[in-house]
């Protein structure tokens, strides 16, 4: 009858020495976008006709005549009255939304 003997590695010990640098993740955390569909960089406008007020343009354009505020906020510099605007007057639409 043979005995076979194995190798005693109990007493074997092993180190690693590392020098390899840990790349930590990219960080896009206060990274900010900004996207703007092509529709509200082309600003649209409507010239004024006899009879318009800023609620039927509001309806005609924006398809609710209660969004006339946004039309006067978007002309404050040329309209100082909501109820004054003329035909022939070019106005300036803000975006739908």
């Amino acid at each position: 009858m043979s005995v076979d003997k194995k190798a005693d590695f109990s007493n074997v010990t092993s180190s690693v020495d590392s020098t390899a640098e840990v790349t930590p993740a990219p960080d896009f955390s206060n990274v900010r976008t900004s996207v703007q569909s092509t529709a509200q960089l082309v600003e649209e406008s409507v010239t004024v006709q006899a009879g318009d007020s800023l609620s039927s343009i509001a309806k005609r354009h924006l398809g609710d005549g209660n969004l006339w505020p946004r039309i006067f906020e978007a002309n404050r510099e040329t309209l100082q009255d909501p109820d004054k605007i003329f035909p022939g007057q070019v106005l300036r639409l803000p975006p739908k939304s």
